[in-house]
């Protein structure tokens, strides 16, 4: 046994070696290695890192060894190694929310992006990434005064499969494409896989050489939670002890994908498993599949389960019989990285990061680009939207979270620099704002403020109602049960409107998908915008898009069910429609059902024509695309009329890969950046096999009235391949039709 404990200690240190540790409390040492306790070899920074760490656990007790294992380490003053909590949190900026983040010293607060549910209605894989740049240059250079760790718990990559999950805002949304491309970007920004031109801050010395696998991390991202978690607390059903029944074919084609990306592309450091069971196992104690990411998938990293979840398979779940057996299963999965720190975190690689590098004017102005970039606007009769301030003498905004910057962040927020309310955003266009809450809360209760609402309403040119959620309605541990507005809100917008001279301009503000039916049919309500938690700068982004400073291009990352969905079992994980017991399905990809508006839904002030400038007709999967030993068994198929062939069994991937060249026309008066999004059918499609999917997306600035083109890299083998029924990926074959919004293209895939 002692020799296993020596050996799984070994794999822990060797990991994370780079990663330099600090304390915020006397008289524990500010940083490991400190002398007279570098002479020790594993202070020796010019050893090997094997060698290091076989070095500290030769002079760790038992003991010590053991208290490694929590994510709050004790200090071995004998050592010189700190204190240190491996708990932080940075899933749209420094939270608050873990032990590891303190805003108590020189720095007193962090940007605060928006929600990531906001963020990905962007469709923008390079903001993406420089926003995780940015928060994680922030959290290091908070490491380096003391006020954090180094190893922090996002991204939050679930898919948001149920509109009344209470986690969704923090997900990039329903899609697998989507997550998964987020995830990458994500974790190499945050880790530090990049390296910034014309920024003495980050020179050449200071840029991060390694690729999350252990050597020269600036910091650690954790892709959680693994997997199949996505539900709070729904009826009988809670997240300690929730059985996740999932089938082969759903686990394989919408739950793991975003991992796999995760792991593969991004390089994670880390992992979380989840608290919930998978098909009646623990998920952190899933052998089966924690073994597949580092068999399969290479992962390289440690694996964490969530706040107590080793105490939680035995208390809640007893799927183990002692609490020893409880631990075992889950060390038997966990390998954690723990560092031996190389001394003063000033001369280090990224020492030279601190305060400076905090709420800078860069960061403030990513957040608002982010903020604007993800706004969609949902209705706009008759171009309601813009508005000209030059034409308008005066503004109403009502609504309680119009004047409250506390709800602009949703969860996992910290404290941000400088928050601008949505109230004071308009004022900044129109001088003359008046301001009213209709209801003391978000909640809305009461209509104790409504006929304050109608009063100023009624004295306005234009009108703004600010609707939605806020995290007593949806949060950690918290689903919502209804998808309609709370409480008196739908009365509060509709007497409103009823009372108004002018059509007004509806916001919504929150994560999860709403039904809006009543707004979206309704004359007097000219324009919706879905706003999200817009974060620090929210209240200037969205006055931007009303003004039309801001051409607005974000686009639905969720389906908005109408509330009859509320129907359909939360804890039924199954994907697929199933017409037998009126099971609609889930999101884009399979649901039947009406919506409210569907997902990618966005307009925009101009209007976009599309037109396919080169993409192949066909494909052919001849001899030398298919593994030698198997082409036999392909032509077989074929013979039998088998449609397909399985993805292990192609020879090269690669050599398949091909671009989709595409013209984008902006038929407006307006520039603007525009979101293309790219799906794929099947014409012959098996069973089981989505309606369409997204295969591939970007964004790209627009002039007016001109055309812009654009490329999408579309590798077959990932993107217009499909799981079957027993989870097995396949290519198949015949037609396969790319759309973009209004034109077509059929690519065949032959043998």
């Amino acid at each position: 046994m002692s020799q296993w404990r020596s050996s799984f200690l070994l794999k822990i240190l060797t990991i994370l070696f780079s990663i330099s540790q600090k304390i915020k409390t006397h008289p524990e040492p500010k940083f490991p290695c400190k002398p007279p306790h570098n002479t020790y070899p594993f202070c020796n920074t010019s050893l090997p890192i094997p060698t290091r760490a076989q070095s500290l656990i030769s002079v760790l007790t038992l003991q010590e060894k053991i208290q490694q294992l929590s994510n709050g380490v004790k200090p071995i003053p004998r050592l010189s190694l700190p204190a240190y909590q491996w708990w932080s949190e940075s899933l749209h900026g420094i939270a608050t929310n873990g032990p590891g983040v303190l805003f108590n010293g020189t720095i007193k607060s962090a940007t605060s992006f928006p929600q990531v549910l906001l963020t990905a209605a962007s469709f923008n894989k390079s903001l993406w990434f420089s926003i995780a740049k940015a928060i994680g240059a922030e959290a290091r250079a908070m490491y380096n005064v003391g006020q954090a760790g180094l190893t922090f718990w996002a991204p939050n990559i679930n898919i948001f499969r149920d509109p009344r999950w209470g986690r969704g805002q923090e997900t990039p949304g329903e899609d697998p494409t989507v997550t998964a491309a987020y995830a990458v970007e994500y974790v190499k920004g945050f880790q530090g896989q990049f390296g910034s031109e014309g920024d003495e801050r980050f020179s050449e010395n200071r840029v991060l050489e390694g690729s999350g696998n252990g050597e020269g991390l600036m910091l650690s991202a954790c892709c959680k939670h693994f997997t199949g978690y996505d539900l709070e607390k729904w009826g009988n059903f809670s997240r300690y002890t929730f059985n996740a029944k999932v089938s082969k074919q759903d686990l394989e084609d919408t739950y793991q994908p975003p991992f796999q990306s995760c792991i593969e592309e991004g390089k994670a450091s880390c992992l979380m498993c989840s608290y919930n069971q998978v098909n009646g196992v623990p998920a952190c104690a899933r052998h089966d599949l924690l073994q597949k990411v580092r068999d399969e998938w290479g992962f390289k990293g440690y694996i964490t389960s969530d706040c107590d979840a080793v105490a939680i398979i035995y208390e809640n779940q007893k799927y183990a019989p002692t609490p020893e057996d409880a631990v075992a299963d889950v060390l038997k999965a966990v390998q954690l990285r723990l560092g031996l720190f190389d001394g003063d975190p000033e001369k280090q690689q990224f020492g030279k990061l601190g305060p400076r590098d905090v709420c800078t004017k860069e960061h403030r102005n990513l957040a608002l680009e982010a903020a604007r970039q993800g706004i969609v606007l949902l209705k706009n009769e008759n171009k309601f939207l813009p508005i000209n301030k030059n034409r308008v003498a005066s503004l109403a905004i009502i609504g309680p979270a119009a004047n409250d910057t506390s709800k602009l962040g949703g969860g996992y927020t910290g404290i941000p620099c400088n928050p601008k309310s949505l109230l004071e955003g308009h004022r900044d266009y129109i001088r003359d704002t008046s301001f009213a809450t209709g209801c003391l809360n978000v909640s809305c209760d009461s209509k104790d403020g409504f006929k304050e609402a109608i009063r100023v309403a009624k004295e306005a040119d234009v009108i703004v109602v600010v609707m939605g959620l806020d995290l007593s309605q949806e949060t950690e541990d918290h689903d919502r049960v209804s998808l309609m507005l709370p409480g008196k809100q739908m009365d509060l917008v509709t007497a409103v409107a009823q009372e108004s001279k002018l059509p007004l301009i509806l916001i919504i503000m929150g994560g999860g998908p709403i039904d809006v039916s009543f707004a979206k049919e309704d004359p007097r309500i000219a324009s919706i915008l879905w706003v999200g938690y817009p974060g620090e700068a929210g209240g200037q982004a969205v006055a931007d898009v009303i003004f039309g400073i801001f051409n607005p291009g974000g686009r639905l990352p969720v389906t908005w069910y109408p509330e009859s969905f509320t129907s359909v079992p939360m804890n039924d994980m199954n994907m697929r429609a199933d017409p037998s017991r009126n099971y609609p399905g889930r999101t884009y990809r399979f649901y039947t059902g009406e919506v409210v508006y569907g997902f990618g839904h966005g307009l925009s002030y101009s209007n976009y024509g599309y037109k396919f400038l080169a993409v192949p007709d066909r494909i052919s999967l001849s001899g030398s695309f298919i593994k030698t030993d198997l082409y036999k068994k392909s032509l077989y198929a074929r013979k039998y009329g088998l449609n397909y062939v399985y993805i292990n069994d192609v020879a090269s991937c690669d050599t398949l890969r091909f671009h989709v060249q595409i013209s984008v026309l902006n038929n407006g008066d307006m520039d603007g950046t525009h979101v293309v999004m790219l799906y794929s059918r099947e014409e012959n499609n098996f069973k089981g096999g989505p309606q369409k999917k997204l295969v591939g997306f970007t964004r790209v600035h627009t002039e007016s009235y001109k055309a812009t083109g654009t490329s999408i890299l579309i590798d077959p083998c990932k993107h217009l391949s499909t799981v079957n029924e027993r989870g097995i990926r396949i290519l198949s074959l015949g037609y396969h039709v790319l759309m973009l919004e209004g034109v077509e293209h059929p690519i065949l895939i032959e043998t």
